[in-house]
């Protein structure tokens, strides 16, 4: 495997959050600009090209998209890109499925949704700080 540079050209960590709702990317690509360097998408399929192209110091993704499970692809990311942080947003609260998840993606974090932009970012922040 080729090691791809994590650096990006604005000096700004790297985020990528794959999320099937498009406002919400939209509310956070605003929210977020001049923190992150942030790359969005609506897809696991589309998420995987991307990091096959680039390194992300983290991923948030949705746990319910269409086509794939965003369990099953942070679990992906975890075997192919283990220095990449993972975060979970989901909208149930089953405890178990939560404490599941954390231990099979190897999850930095797992946020229930709704969740705030600046939560969000607080939680980027503390990854990155961890990391």
């Amino acid at each position: 495997m080729t090691d791809i540079p994590q650096t990006t050209s604005t000096g700004k960590p790297s985020v990528l959050i794959v999320d099937d709702d498009q406002p919400f990317l939209e509310m956070l690509e605003e929210t977020f600009a001049d923190e992150f360097d942030l790359i969005t998408l609506a897809s696991a399929e589309e998420a995987d090209q991307m990091m096959a192209m680039r390194r992300f110091d983290v991923v948030v993704c949705d746990y319910l998209m269409p086509g794939e499970m965003g369990l099953e692809f942070l679990a992906r990311c975890s075997a192919r890109w283990p220095q990449t942080q993972r975060i979970l947003l989901t909208g149930y609260i089953n405890p178990e499925l939560l404490s599941r998840s954390i231990s099979i993606a190897d999850l930095a974090e797992c946020l229930l949704k709704p969740v705030r932009p600046a939560e969000l970012a607080k939680v980027i922040r503390e990854t990155l700080k961890t990391g």
